[in-house]
């Protein structure tokens, strides 16, 4: 059985929303995600390391955190 789940990648001032399939089994591990996916995630870290956001973007919303500063 599998199920779509959203996972979000935070990278400096960026965050990346991935959309995974989890795969569920009757082993231990489970649930897990599959190489593919595994593989996507952690191309999309990589892009979003080295400021690549148009590579990241492709397989990823991605957004870009602003700070909010406490009033006075």
């Amino acid at each position: 059985m599998n199920r779509r789940q959203e996972k979000f990648i935070h990278v400096g001032n960026f965050v990346a929303k991935v959309e995974v399939d989890l795969v569920y089994s009757e082993d231990s591990w489970s649930p897990c995600l599959s190489l593919d996916d595994a593989k996507k995630l952690d191309e999309i870290r990589m892009a979003l390391q080295k400021g690549d956001i148009k590579t990241a973007a492709r397989s990823a919303q991605i957004f870009q955190l602003t700070p909010v500063t406490k009033a006075a």
